[in-house]
């Protein structure tokens, strides 16, 4: 098929279906999985259009669903991720029953704790996980020490550790206690681990992270293990977006 103004690529239509992430999709193509109009397909760049019969496993797959967003207060002891090899507890058999398929976007480590994005849209996810977005993750942090005013200088203008560049991060400290210090730390690259690496780099372990807000979502008083929706209008405000049909949340009205 050539390209044409209604045309996609069936990795994105799938991630936009909230089906799978593109990663996943490419995954599933590359294993057999996924068909078009009766046809099995080998390339994720293969074209679809709306009226296009996909499936995945011979279940077909339905049209893009209205885009929502979740508030997600992740606690330690959980990982971001389908499943686990090591058989650790991961936050999908977790999340309240009833939620459709739902993805995160970016994650936290196994340790970490606090404010987690989902969505149902793919394409969602992955355009507010980029850097270019610039929206700040804001974390609180306790660590092993008390950095210097020298340490916080170099987070601001930007360090290398253990091969790794990273760039600026606001570090503030909050309050010290014994051999602890609680910061208030924001960064808008996200990179693996990236705030522990940094203070580890520096000398001061990291023995809590608790992520506080995403951009202009915040954590707040959501309880530990609890999921709540942006509402549609907010997501609108704050991403120019909130439905696949702009005029999906008037007609409810």
């Amino acid at each position: 098929m050539n390209a044409t103004a209604d045309s996609e690529r069936i990795a994105k239509r799938l991630s936009r279906a909230g089906v799978c992430s593109r990663r996943e999709a490419e995954r599933w193509i590359a294993e057999g999985r996924i068909s078009v109009d009766g046809k099995r397909i080998s390339e994720p760049g293969t074209l679809v259009t709306a009226a296009s019969d996909i499936r995945v496993d011979g279940k077909p797959v339905g049209a893009p669903q209205e885009t929502r967003l979740w508030r997600y207060h992740k606690p330690a002891g959980l990982i971001c991720s389908n499943r686990d090899p090591e058989g650790r507890p991961t936050i999908f058999e977790r999340l309240p029953k009833g939620l459709p398929r739902v993805m995160t976007v970016g994650r936290l480590d196994y340790d970490s704790e606090g404010l987690l994005l989902l969505t149902n849209d793919g394409e969602l996810a992955r355009r507010l996980e980029l850097p270019s977005t610039g929206w700040v993750r804001r974390y609180r942090v306790r660590l092993f020490g008390a950095p210097t005013e020298d340490d916080i200088a170099k987070l601001a203008k930007g360090i290398t550790a253990d091969g790794v560049a990273y760039d600026s991060i606001d570090a503030a400290i909050d309050s010290s206690k014994g051999s602890n210090t609680w910061m208030t730390v924001g960064l808008r690259e996200g990179k693996n681990r990236e705030v522990r690496k940094v203070f580890a780099h520096l000398g001061y372990p990291v023995n809590r992270l608790i992520r506080i807000a995403y951009g202009p979502f915040q954590l707040g008083k959501l309880p530990r293990g609890g999921v709540e929706e942006v509402p549609r209008r907010v997501l609108r405000d704050q991403l120019g977006t909130g439905s696949k049909d702009g005029n999906a949340d008037r007609r409810r009205k």
